[in-house]
């Protein structure tokens, strides 16, 4: 094939596919040109995901008459004029691609009017092309319209993915938007219902109230300083130890008020917060960054969710030493400190470290025997830590993960009775409120009738609040709640190989679970080993960890010097 030119409107539509590449992308670009503008008010609208309308109100300065057609070609803004301001860029947006890209993949419909013209000018363009111009009543601002979303580019529709999960990245969206703008009143409408709407009086807190619900949003741990002038400036929330996630998706930084993406910033938080929270759990965080605009280039991705520091290893301690400054201050961390006169074990002289020199594995070595065969008679002799069952068998000693075990136990219980249609039910004394979030809602909505396979027992309750009349029968006392939301949250999590009816059963066995630390009587810890037996795969809990470590006979009378 030679090389050749291709047309301008297959050009327009591979430039629009970096630009648009779902419909959150759509309201991400409308979003930000409202806030450019100014506005103090944007209602969102969206509906089939995104796919059949998206709508976006604002009430900014809006767009002159005479430069309304204009900016809808490639490359045209009013935000920079020459490379200069590449070096500090304070608005959102600045390439110009946004509304182009746009309207080559929908049809599009503007309605605007700035504050000294007397009537509104209306555009509408399909493919690209306008094929309507005209003069209305309109309030002040701007209305954008966008309809049947990737209908002419089918590769890409194909693609996307359920309207639920879609509808849940818009909200996930306005959700961070609203967060990083509480000055800025958000209104965000899916399918005719409610799902946000944001008080706009400039309080943060407000804002985690809709987003997060009252009780995370009372629990939240306020950061640094939003009047203090220095550079970088990190101010914002974060929850206590006590508040965390089961992932990293409520981690929100804004970077001089843009949303941004960074794996810098995430790790500098979750090094704040070492050594108080379990393996597994992360913490929420809403933390804005400040920062010169010379220090941080926004121009490295082409939907500007990735940004560069200039000074990252500066930037890491800052946000490392704020945050874990307002959590000792909430919660003073004991500082462990080696006592002097005490001596130091050399690596020769551990008893139990791994020796190079000798062939057979180490002390520490897992029990991994093929899957089928069946784990012996233990003899339970004792709790260790309050998190290890210590039980003997005919090869060795065995310490038991007593967490780890009761998971295994249940998931496969929980998995027989759904299975069989057997699941056991408890109804609540009274019903449980739940608030949740607008994502955790959108995942509701589309797994609800799996969440009842389980047993939950959900009905509406308001705007995001929902009653739990009945839950599963091993979900007991204040982990019925958290379980709720650790269910909705993995619901949503994309890329995961996982079936939605495996992610409940996962997350209902782990919340069921007995917990490491949790002391056992003798009768206790020996019914867990019997029901340990009978499972299918005794040796690793549902998430893939072992659930046991197996100290051979041998293995003892070699590190206790009778081999």
């Amino acid at each position: 094939m030679p090389i050749k030119v291709l047309a301008p409107d297959v050009v327009s539509k591979i430039a629009a596919g970096e630009v648009v590449e779902r419909p959150a992308s759509v309201v991400k670009e409308l979003i930000e040109n409202s806030l450019d503008a100014g506005a103090s008010q944007v209602a969102i609208e969206a509906r089939g995901g995104g796919v059949n309308l998206i709508r976006v109100v604002d009430n900014g300065m809006g767009i002159a008459a005479d430069e309304v057609e204009l900016a809808f070609h490639r490359y045209a803004t009013s935000k920079i004029e020459g490379m200069a301001d590449l070096d500090s860029i304070s608005s959102l947006g600045f390439r110009g691609e946004a509304l182009p890209s746009i309207a080559a993949v929908a049809q599009v419909e503007v309605l605007t009017r700035t504050h000294d013209e007397v009537a509104g000018t209306y555009l509408e363009l399909q493919n690209g092309a306008v094929v309507e111009k005209g003069k209305r009543g309109c309030p002040q601002g701007t209305r954008v319209t966008v309809r049947h979303l990737f209908r002419n580019v089918p590769a890409r529709l194909k693609f996307l993915k359920s309207p639920a999960t879609e509808s849940g990245h818009i909200s996930n969206l306005v959700s961070q938007y609203s967060l990083a703008f509480p000055e800025v009143r958000f209104t965000l409408i899916m399918d005719g219902r409610m799902a946000l709407n944001t008080p706009g009086n400039g309080d943060l807190r407000d804002v985690l109230v809709k987003v997060y619900g009252l009780e995370a949003a009372q629990a939240m741990i306020q950061v640094g300083d939003q009047e203090k002038d220095q550079f970088p400036n990190v101010w914002g929330f974060v929850s206590p130890p006590s508040l965390a996630r089961s992932s990293r998706s409520y981690l929100s930084f804004f970077v001089n008020c843009r949303w941004v993406q960074s794996r810098l910033l995430s790790r500098a938080v979750e090094d704040a917060y070492q050594g108080l929270l379990m393996a597994g759990k992360h913490p929420i965080a809403v933390l804005n960054i400040s920062l010169p605009g010379q220090d941080v280039d926004i121009n490295v991705h082409p939907t500007k969710s990735e940004v560069r520091f200039r000074y990252e290893p500066a930037l890491f301690v800052a946000v490392q030493r704020t945050v874990r400054a307002a959590l000792v201050e909430q919660m003073p961390v004991p500082l462990v400190r080696r006592q002097p006169g005490v001596p130091t074990l050399l690596p020769e002289e551990q008893p139990f470290a791994k020796r190079e020199e000798l062939p057979e594995p180490s002390l520490f070595t897992l029990a991994k025997p093929p899957l089928e065969s069946p784990l012996p008679i233990l003899r339970v002799l004792g709790q260790l830590s309050s998190s290890y069952i210590i039980a003997e068998g005919p090869d060795g000693l065995y310490l038991i993960d007593q967490h780890a075990a009761h998971e295994r136990v249940l998931f496969e219980k929980v998995c027989a009775q759904r299975a069989k249609r057997e699941v056991e039910v408890q109804g609540l004394l009274e019903p449980l409120t739940i608030e949740v979030a607008p994502r955790q809602e959108e995942m509701l909505k589309a797994g609800g009738e799996i969440l009842a396979t389980y047993g939950f027992a959900i009905e509406p309750f308001g705007q995001r609040t929902y009653l739990l009349r009945t839950v599963p029968a091993l979900l007991k006392g204040e982990r019925v709640a958290e379980a709720l939301v650790e269910v909705l949250d993995s619901l949503g999590v994309e890329g995961d190989p996982k079936s939605w009816e495996e992610k409940v059963a996962l997350s209902l066995a782990c919340h069921s679970a007995v917990r490491a630390g949790q002391l056992l009587s003798a009768e206790e810890m020996r019914q867990l080993v019997r029901e340990l037996e009978l499972t299918e795969l005794p040796r690793i809990c549902p998430h893939g960890r072992p659930t046991m470590v197996r100290f051979t006979s041998s293995q003892l009378e070699r590190e206790f010097g009778r081999g």
